[in-house]
């Protein structure tokens, strides 16, 4: 760890809990965090209930780290906690980032894939499950993509664009929501801008990437931090070939900078799903996940 990394505790509880008993479950985690050029996992382990269980460690296509269980002892609820340190190091600010190239040639650069990273950022060109690209999507991105403004000063105004003319509503939206409902209806969460921004930039022909994890929040001025009170979050990643990925964050309309941890990336949602799985037996079942993030030092 460095003089200028931000360090961070996080832990992430999820319980299930079901009219009947469940005789089988088998679960796929995203909830290590990414370790990679800007952030360090320093510890991380995850305790589950009931404890009878088997469970393995690996890495999905993209690279994040993944952990499967498979729980074949009878139980009404489960319950996984996810217990992780992390340090961030000093992003750059959009100062730092001035002189990325028009997005017209940062477009055609990847196109062409004639660098092993433009090759890899080309995973993230295509429309996927939860993202299609649409003429509509395009068109809304438009303004923000004037001829010839530099492609990370456009991601910069699609972002504060996106935050001025959608409201959050938790109630608005699906996992399953198609982005042609939520821009129509200018109405969603994080997950929801998240794609619909990355939904833009790809119909657009840029590449941009799916940023799962934890954002800090703050509480009200004399209020402590509440246990529990802070969740998941949902960012785009942009491909410029000057200064690699830049995480933007419509939901906050902001360059992403010290207050962000990263799980993991992929084309949408779908890729990297904190917790998934399949159940035999369970009936009815309730959810409930509790995230705290809690700054040290």
């Amino acid at each position: 760890m460095n003089a200028t990394s931000i360090r961070y505790r996080v832990e992430h509880e999820t319980e299930y809990s079901y009219q009947s008993p469940v005789t089988l479950s088998q679960q796929y985690l995203h909830l290590t965090p990414r370790s990679f050029a800007l952030q360090a996992t320093e510890s991380h382990r995850v305790l589950v209930r009931p404890g009878e269980h088997e469970a393995s460690e690996g890495r999905d296509y993209f690279g994040n780290p993944t952990r499967r269980l498979t729980l074949m002892a009878p139980h009404k609820t489960l319950n996984v906690h996810a217990e992780s340190l992390v340090s961030l190091s000093k992003r750059p600010s959009m100062a730092q980032l001035q002189g990325s190239k028009p997005w017209e040639l940062a477009r055609d650069l990847v196109q062409r894939a004639q660098s092993p990273d433009t090759l890899e950022a080309t995973r993230y060109l295509y429309a996927s499950p939860h993202v299609e690209l649409s003429a509509a999507l395009e068109l809304y991105a438009r303004p923000s993509f004037r001829p010839g403004r530099p492609v990370l000063e456009a991601a910069l105004d699609l972002t504060q664009r996106i935050f001025a003319d959608f409201k959050f509503d938790a109630e608005a939206t699906e996992i399953s929501t198609p982005l042609e409902q939520v821009l129509s209806g200018r109405r969603g969460v994080c997950q929801d801008f998240a794609q619909l921004m990355i939904g833009c930039l790809r119909s657009l022909g840029l590449p941009a990437r799916y940023l799962s994890g934890y954002i800090l929040t703050h509480p009200k001025p004399g209020q402590p931090r509440l246990v529990g009170a802070d969740a998941s979050h949902a960012w785009v990643s942009v491909f410029c070939p000057l200064h690699g990925w830049i995480d933007f964050d419509p939901t906050n309309r902001c360059l992403v900078q010290g207050e962000h941890i990263t799980l993991g990336w992929g084309r949408d949602f779908s890729d990297v799903t904190p917790m998934r799985g399949i159940v035999l037996g369970g009936g009815a079942q309730q959810l409930q996940v509790k995230v705290t993030v809690t700054p040290l030092g």
